[in-house]
């Protein structure tokens, strides 16, 4: 159970700058935003993936908690996910990529959101690339819900990656703060294999 049911309760009792802060950056010409609404110590690695997914050329929002401790009281299920500043970049896109993190140790991305024909090309691209994807068991991590940050775009629909802990852990030195600031070659490797899948998506 969330601590806040939105942005407003969050933004009422927590102080933007020392306990979480919104990183909102559209690019010219991007018709693609990367979003993680769970970022920094919320779900570690997410936002830093989703940084290293739009690159130079896409457009993206993060929202990142920065407690020293207790940063799962600032999650936002997405589906009541609204920070304005993040809301109305995603609004504006035709295309919603949006990367979370999940608790299991398995190496695997669990894909989900309502776009299929995107969705299906980012799949094809990482099971190409050797790795597991599947659908969460969980319903409520499917990202098929219409309110879900990542179905918010013009077309109503996006694509979810949920990301194992196991498998961010190889992403970089380690999940804590300062271990997240080193990316590892894995990291690269699985960015260069989503933007494939972007690409030939048509979102990129």
């Amino acid at each position: 159970m969330d601590t806040y049911a939105n942005f407003a309760e969050l933004s009422a009792a927590e102080c933007e700058g020392v306990d979480f802060s919104v990183c909102v950056v559209a690019r010219d010409g991007a018709s693609t935003v990367v979003v993680a609404p769970h970022g920094g110590g919320i779900e570690p690695g997410t936002s830093e993936v989703a940084k290293w997914i739009a690159a130079g050329d896409l457009s993206y929002a993060v929202f990142e908690g920065r407690k020293s401790t207790g940063n799962s009281r600032l999650h936002i299920t997405s589906t009541n996910f609204d920070e304005p500043r993040f809301l109305a970049l995603v609004r504006a896109a035709e295309h919603v990529l949006a990367i979370h993190g999940e608790g299991s140790q398995e190496l695997v991305v669990y894909l989900g959101g309502r776009d299929v024909n995107l969705g299906k090309q980012i799949r094809t691209a990482l099971e190409r690339d050797g790795y597991v994807v599947a659908v969460h068991p969980n319903p409520d991590l499917q990202g098929m819900a219409l309110n879900n940050v990542c179905n918010r775009g013009r077309r109503g629909v996006g694509v979810q990656l949920e990301l194992s802990s196991g498998l961010r852990k190889l992403f970089f030195e380690s999940l804590k703060a300062e271990g997240r600031a080193k990316a590892t070659s894995r990291l690269r490797e699985f960015v260069d294999t989503v933007r494939k899948g972007l690409r030939d998506g048509g979102a990129l």
